[in-house]
């Protein structure tokens, strides 16, 4: 079949519209364009086809063989008779009638193509959407409408809804003209009890029809219930995430070079290579605590919580809640669950400090748990597996107490798989120097003093109290003599007032004894303030007024006596 070959006169936007209507056209060939005086060259842009030739003016319109016919889409221009003669001219009205026939098929390509994805979109959605005209004409419903209610579409499609359903969230927003919202009702023609969503639909202002959405009942409840369960771990993570702790001590934190309280390190970094049960004994201030953190830091859990429970400051009454949990209404009060702290420290550590504090009750409820790793919480009963590592800690002697029936036998063995007994502060003087020191580079930033360390007579006062308290003390004392006083360096006389121990005594006669035995018993007193270490000893000889060599011949002399006799 021979095509048809086209020219077309005006290369402006009717031009390239009449272009864009006949190049899909089987048969038809627009070979050219002229383009007319004050026409932007830029317009030829848009055609597609850089093969076609562009003329500028119409003079060279005699001289292109084989036309057959030319649309003139540019008012005003006239043709030749000579041409109209040799081939069919389309002149400017007629062409006008071409680009409104294309212009409204574009259109209409358009609205096609929004009615296919709207209609994709609809039928994809799980809630069941039906349509109705201003007069109640059902015109449409998805297969998710036919899913919930049982009913065909092609048995709901043209009835009227006033009819079928008229107590329908539909039928009442054609009937008022407002939008209705979680309206619950049974689906006309079914059993379907469901939860809708309508609107009207307004065009121009005025009502056309409305369309409704809605669930079946079930379906929203069902969700209601996964959103209770999933805000009820939300709070269970929230209250999580604000108890759980991580360790903020490592073995680098402990200071101290006395071989007591190396040993008690070389111990506690063995045991934290393992999961097994730590028991730390010690007197009040000895850095039990802080044992407890360096282990867990040591430990393959460090990336894990670190829970602390202090035994002996929540009520006997609450003790067991806090360890375990509560559920959801098991007592008055109860109005959520709650997560315990062994729950917390699952996968981690839980620290129990003041062991010794623990009823007897709850003793057992601990043993379980330690031996099964597993517990129930309190009003529940659902079995809570767990993976913790426990580590005691105590100043009380549980011997003692097991004697006097006030501490569980078993519990104590399941506890003291490693017994670490952390030495007091006045039996590893030697250790002073670096405590206080690194106390007061601390109380320097925390205060904004300047001070440079303590003088020779304050350094004699503290080697000569024996603390009590132990680090805890030694700690209260130093920041309450850094906060009083402005000096770079601290003196006797700052401390005196701060430690009982060096009020004025009255003095008691003596009974008169040989200067040597004199000398050992002020040798013997001075080694049991001091310490029997290096340091001890070299700090004893200072008390005494005599060089470290002359401490040294005096011991040995002693030694050498006692021994003779």
């Amino acid at each position: 079949m021979q095509k048809i070959k086209v020219a077309i006169i005006g290369t402006g936007a009717d031009g390239v519209s009449v272009y864009n209507l006949l190049k899909d056209i089987v048969g038809i060939e627009v070979t050219c364009f002229f383009r007319i005086a004050g026409e932007n060259e830029e317009s030829t842009g848009s055609l597609e086809d850089g093969n076609i030739k562009i003329y500028d003016g119409l003079q060279k319109i005699n001289d292109i063989a084989d036309l057959d016919v030319i649309i003139n889409t540019v008012e005003g221009i006239e043709l030749d008779k000579s041409i109209r003669g040799k081939v069919s001219v389309i002149d400017t009205r007629a062409v006008n009638l071409m680009v409104r026939l294309f212009k409204e098929k574009q259109e209409f390509l358009k609205i096609k193509r929004i009615q296919g994805e709207l209609s994709t979109i609809l039928n994809s959605v799980q809630e069941a959407v039906e349509v109705a005209d201003k007069d109640g004409l059902i015109k449409y419903v998805n297969p998710a409408f036919v899913r919930i209610t049982g009913i065909p579409a092609d048995q709901r499609i043209g009835k009227n809804v006033l009819e079928v359903s008229p107590d329908g969230a539909l039928a009442m927003v054609l009937r008022t003209g407002k939008s209705v919202f979680g309206h619950r009702t049974r689906v006309g023609g079914s059993n379907a009890e469901v939860i809708s969503n309508a609107s009207p639909i307004m065009v121009d202002g005025k009502l056309e029809g409305a369309v409704v959405v809605f669930q079946h009942f079930t379906d929203v409840m069902k969700l209601m219930d996964e959103l209770r369960q999933s805000t009820s771990i939300i709070e269970n993570l929230s209250d999580k995430f604000g108890q759980v702790t991580t360790c903020k001590y490592s073995f680098a934190d402990i200071l101290g070079d006395s071989p007591d309280l190396k040993k008690c390190i070389q111990v506690a970094e063995r045991a934290a290579r393992s999961n097994t049960t730590v028991l730390l004994l010690g007197e009040s201030g000895t850095g039990k605590e802080l044992f407890a953190h360096a282990i867990h830091h040591a430990s393959s859990r460090r990336d894990k919580p670190f829970i602390k429970v202090n035994c002996a400051a929540i009520p006997e009454n609450l003790l067991e809640s806090e360890f375990f949990g509560y559920a959801k209404g098991a007592f008055t009060g109860a109005v959520k669950s709650k997560i315990g702290k062994f729950e917390l420290a699952n996968g981690g550590t839980i620290f129990l400090d003041e062991i010794g504090d623990m009823n007897l009750m709850l003793q057992g409820k601990l043993l379980r748990v330690l031996q099964e790793m597993e517990f129930e919480r309190v009003g529940g009963n659902q079995t809570i597996r767990v993976d913790v590592r426990v580590v005691a800690a105590t100043n009380r002697n549980l011997r003692e107490m097991i004697r006097n029936g006030k501490f569980r036998e078993d519990l104590y063995y399941r506890l003291n798989v490693v017994e670490i007994t952390i030495p007091p502060l006045r039996v590893r003087k030697e250790d002073l120097p670096v405590l206080v020191n690194n106390l007061i580079v601390k109380l320097n930033r925390k205060l904004g003093k300047k001070v440079k360390g303590l003088s020779r007579d304050a350094e004699e006062i503290l080697y000569s109290y024996d603390w009590p308290g132990n680090v805890r003390e030694l700690e209260n004392v130093v920041e309450r003599v850094m906060v009083t006083v402005d000096d770079e360096v601290l003196t006797k006389r700052n401390f005196v007032q701060h430690v009982s121990q060096f009020k004025s005594l009255p003095e008691r006669d003596v009974e008169l004894l040989p200067i040597d035995q004199m000398e050992q018993i002020l040798i013997k007193k001075a080694l049991a303030k001091f310490g029997n270490t290096v340091e001890g000893k070299r700090r004893a000889a200072q008390a005494l007024n005599i060089s470290l060599a002359t401490l040294y011949n005096k011991l040995k002399k002693a030694k050498y006596e006692s021994s003779s006799i």
